[in-house]
């Protein structure tokens, strides 16, 4: 009878673990969102607690939280610490803008050094972000003193920039540590390769990255061969700047979901969320 009894419990244990096994499996792959900007100027699109919902919704488990002004930001960094984000990570990224605008002029503006300065004195950035260069502009005083703070602090910088302005990224600090957004817009996969080999400090994140998938959703051959060689070196986002991106944002998520399914599994979990788990030490 004994015996009987501690078989039946075996078999129950065995069904349940399998049961719980093929619940995860049936639930869509997590995702990480490095490129999400909650923005207040004047006032957020979503309340604080609809985003939040939001992320629970569409399975997404971390994100990178940026924001014009910093407000934001900060705002998803209280609610984390009050316990109304469970189970979100929430990586928070300074954010060298106060106005739209400064999009244009930050660069050259020595008080965005200073906001940089002030916000980082908060305690609880750990990187710099999103901010935008192009060309000759990254050859600026003031953003290499950007690029030497953020060095010096341990910051990521995650720069929306052309080829030769990521590298006068590096060129002002060999030590840089950056996050590509858009990885080069419009570059071939095997120029992107060549940056990958060339810095072992860079990572591509894919949002608005067009040409990846062929017109039917299914990957291009080039991209799913740079994803299988490099695995450990990309991460997603949303782009949430504009209103119209968090309206379509279970549309975004699902999109990333559709190409990471034709990956081999440890490939897409990679850049799904285990990379940017990794790169952020969260």
């Amino acid at each position: 009878m004994m015996r009987w009894a501690r078989a039946t419990a075996t078999m129950l244990a065995l069904c349940s673990g399998l049961l719980a096994s093929l619940s995860r499996a049936q639930e869509p792959i997590e995702i990480f969102d490095a490129h999400l900007h909650y923005n207040w100027e004047p006032k957020p699109y979503y309340e604080l607690d609809k985003v939040l919902e939001l992320f629970k919704q569409h399975r997404v488990t971390g994100i990178i939280a940026t924001s014009r002004p910093n407000d934001g930001t900060r705002a998803l960094v209280e609610a984390s610490k009050a316990g109304k984000a469970p189970g979100l990570t929430i990586v928070p990224f300074i954010r060298p803008y106060r106005v739209r605008a400064d999009i244009m002029s930050w660069m050259g503006d020595p008080k965005i050094f200073d906001l940089i300065q002030e916000e980082y004195a908060r305690g609880i950035y750990i990187g710099i972000g999103e901010f935008h260069l192009s060309g000759k502009a990254a050859a600026n005083e003031w953003v290499k003193r950007t690029v030497d703070f953020a060095v010096e602090k341990a910051l990521f910088l995650h720069c929306h920039c052309d080829a030769e302005a990521l590298e006068t990224l590096f060129a002002h600090n060999a030590r840089a540590r950056i996050i590509w957004a858009h990885t080069g817009f419009s570059l071939e996969p095997a120029r992107v390769e060549i940056f990958l080999k060339q810095r072992r400090e860079l990572w591509g994140e894919l949002s608005y990255r067009g040409g990846i998938t062929d017109g039917s959703g299914k990957l291009t051959t080039a991209w799913r061969d740079l994803f299988t060689r490099y695995p450990d070196r990309f991460v997603l986002g949303s782009d949430t700047w504009i209103n119209e991106r968090w309206a379509s944002y279970g549309e975004i998520i699902a999109g990333y979901r559709g190409w990471l399914a034709q990956l081999p599994p440890d490939a897409a979990a990679k850049i799904a969320h285990r990379n940017a788990r990794s790169i952020f030490g969260r």
